[in-house]
């Protein structure tokens, strides 16, 4: 039994995707034209972490393990807001295309 490793190469196949190559900017364009809630969730994420850095800047004595928890509830309640919408949108946009 001898102790040696044999090296081992690893080669990265040659795919050609062909038209799938784009940029992040046409990606993005892409998206929001077929799912509408990517930017809207895009923006409400970047307003999100606006809104917590600024009001644990001005928290005002409250204890940070305290502050922390009512940003995670207000989080998690976007969150479900969020995709119950999304579901509902889905079935309404599915419920058309059967009419």
């Amino acid at each position: 039994m001898s102790n040696s490793a044999s090296p081992r190469t690893t080669q990265t196949p040659n795919i050609d995707y062909g038209q799938y190559q784009e940029t992040v900017t046409e990606k993005l364009k892409r998206k929001a034209v077929n799912e509408p809630f990517v930017p809207l969730g895009l923006t409400a994420l970047v307003g999100a972490l606006v809104w917590g850095a600024v009001s644990y800047k001005h928290r005002k004595g409250m204890s940070t393990s305290i502050y922390l928890m009512r940003l995670r509830v207000a989080a998690q309640t976007c969150v479900v807001g969020a995709m119950t919408i999304g579901a509902g949108y889905t079935m309404l946009k599915d419920s058309k295309k059967e009419d």
